[in-house]
């Protein structure tokens, strides 16, 4: 392997342990997470949301998830948007529940 390639090799193993490494900061199992901002392209819309839930811990209405989300992130989600993904996600199954009138939780 001559040097052009070992070291696109190694470039490449670098990104995929930075990305795990924030993924395990972004899911609350690092130490000063809580007030950390992470930008937009950090983080999909969808997994600022699981975020905001997973760690309120319990379901919240659409406007305090906002609230939430461009506090937490400093990101302003467009609120159609954000109720289209989650009615998605609920209607599949996946992830999310609506417990209420604009009020989803966590599955």
């Amino acid at each position: 392997m001559d040097t052009q390639a070992w070291a696109k090799l190694q470039e490449e193993l670098l990104k995929a342990q930075l990305k795990v490494i924030r993924a395990y900061l972004g899911s609350g199992g690092g130490a000063g997470t809580e007030d950390r901002r992470v930008g937009p392209r950090s983080m999909s819309h969808m997994s600022m949301v699981r975020d905001i839930l997973q760690t309120a811990g319990t379901p919240l209405h659409l406007s305090e998830i906002l609230s939430r989300v461009e506090t937490r992130f400093g990101v302003k989600l467009d609120r159609e948007s954000v109720v289209s993904a989650l009615a998605k996600k609920v209607g599949k199954g996946v992830l999310f529940v609506r417990v209420g009138p604009n009020t989803f939780g966590l599955k």
